[in-house]
């Protein structure tokens, strides 16, 4: 797994190319805990580039986004594959994060 990461103005982005698996996803958190804290909160996971996740992954989605709403801000999704829409819609976890068609409307959002 690889993260890409992008300033779009007061926004982070980050990409990730690969499966989100076992401790993979222990990195995941921990740049993504990092970047939503350096970005107050403005922050877009671009997951494009995701092919698989799978429980661990999905807890560190979960984590993350509950840190965020404790201080009233949310982790965005943007671009992810049915594949993981499903996933997400399956495990009734789809309504804890806002969900766009690519990064740029993610990041627009914030406006």
């Amino acid at each position: 797994m690889r993260i890409h990461e992008q300033q779009h103005g007061a926004v982070t982005v980050l990409k990730v190319d690969g499966p989100i698996v076992g401790v993979d996803a222990d990195e995941l958190k921990g740049r993504l805990l990092q970047a939503q804290s350096d970005a107050l909160g403005r922050l877009v996971l671009d997951a494009s580039g995701i092919l698989l996740i799978d429980s661990k992954g999905l807890e560190t989605l979960v984590d993350v986004a509950d840190e965020m709403t404790k201080t009233g801000k949310a982790l965005k999704l943007s671009a992810a594959n049915e594949t993981v829409r499903q996933v997400l819609e399956l495990t009734g976890l789809a309504a804890l994060f806002e969900h766009f068609e690519d990064a740029n409307s993610a990041v627009r959002s914030f406006l």
